[in-house]
């Protein structure tokens, strides 16, 4: 039975905010600044548990709506329609990265290179949050923005799998148990098993066994095995209501992870967020400065570029609104922490650097909102303006 989350009242509004993220944040802040000894002794315990296997189920969700938009009817079903808001995912992670590595140049410093992926991250939830809050109900910036992210994501599963292993690399190991973990799924789906929990306690545990002796991070366990999972078979459109009527395996899946996962983000805040106010230097802002500026810089131009070459934008979706959408789109937050965790080991001088500039790239929801009002870019007036 997928768990039932009231759809009115304060559960509703705070599974739907990512308040339990923000909440697990902030107290671990307080706590490491507190008291650092005590907080260390318990991240350290937990992390694990929350990083390697909780957040599993996190990368899960973002695979199945990444499947989704592949649909018919999806933002990802029609190449031309995909295509400008795609070219605009690719230069809102290049040109981040760009800066980032053109940053470690500067400074002289190679050993932040590994970094270099921490601001290519979006966070799919607290941008669109600041894309609702900006533009009104049915405006073009609002959907390109969701596609934006989820491409985002997809590029993103991939980049952490390749370039952030957890280990050393035992390919054999590795393919062994990853075949085994897709024939059984591939079993699964022909024989219409329609229980999600065999997916998960099958072929999802054979797949993190798989990468968690193979060398490569096992949070991304069911990123391969989702896509077995029967479902529908065409898209209704990220954070649809009307996804709570349909029952296939891959909604039911989301429908009972949908609030355990709040759960789990709450204590990768805790775990991971608690660091030193006076961590701040000079990869705080290399990270800051890449999703802040980098974003919009890449998201405009490449989206541009794809104008240049034939694939045009909704209309109303001008200038002006991609700049906005562009910087909302320079929250890393939950994902540029998790990159983060990944990319600097625990004793590197880095590491609370890198997290403190992923924490502050909630300025970036500021920053869009004061730059949608000096533009006034925050009605259906705003279409009309170049």
């Amino acid at each position: 039975m997928a768990q039932s989350v009231p759809k009115t009242g304060v559960v509703h509004f705070i599974l739907d905010n990512s308040l339990l993220l923000i909440g697990g944040t902030i107290i671990a802040l307080v706590w490491a600044n507190l008291n650092a000894e005590a907080y260390e002794h318990f991240a350290h315990s937990i992390h694990f548990a929350v990083n390697d296997v909780g957040m599993v189920f996190f990368f899960a969700l973002a695979a199945k709506e990444v499947v989704e938009a592949m649909l018919p009817g999806g933002p990802l079903a029609s190449p031309k329609q995909a295509a400008v808001p795609i070219f605009a995912a690719v230069g809102g992670m290049a040109a981040p990265a760009g800066l980032f590595l053109l940053a470690a140049y500067l400074i002289g410093d190679l050993t932040v290179v590994r970094g270099w992926a921490i601001p290519c991250a979006t966070d799919i939830a607290f941008s669109y949050l600041v894309a609702r809050t900006v533009f009104p109900a049915g405006h073009p910036a609002i959907p390109f923005l969701l596609l934006l992210a989820i491409a985002d994501d997809a590029m993103g599963l991939i980049i952490l799998a390749v370039f952030y292993p957890s280990g050393a690399l035992a390919i054999g190991q590795l393919a062994l148990w990853m075949a085994a973990a897709l024939a059984m799924a591939w079993l699964l789906r022909r024989q219409r098993v329609g229980n999600f929990w065999i997916y998960l306690m099958g072929p999802g545990v054979l797949s993190w066994i798989a990468l968690y002796v193979g060398g490569l991070h096992p949070a991304l366990a069911l990123v391969p095995i989702v896509p077995f999972m029967p479902h529908a078979k065409t898209d209704l459109g990220l954070f649809s209501d009307k996804e709570d009527k349909r029952h296939d395996t891959m909604n039911e899946f989301e429908h009972w992870w949908k609030a355990p996962v709040q759960v789990v983000l709450l204590l990768f805040g805790l775990v991971n967020a608690g660091v030193p106010l006076s961590a701040v230097g000079e990869v705080t802002w290399m990270v800051l400065g890449s999703l802040v500026i980098g974003k919009p810089l890449g998201i405009v131009g490449f989206a541009l570029l794809a104008g240049v070459a034939g694939f045009p934008r909704a209309r109303g979706l001008n200038k002006r609104a991609l700049v906005v959408l562009g910087i909302a789109a320079g929250i890393g937050f939950t994902v540029a922490l998790f990159f983060t965790t990944a990319a600097f080991p625990a004793d590197s001088p880095h590491l609370d650097e890198a997290k403190m500039g992923a924490l502050l790239s909630f300025l970036a929801a500021p920053l869009a909102i004061g730059v949608a009002r000096m533009w006034r870019v925050w009605g259906p007036a705003a279409e009309l303006k170049p």
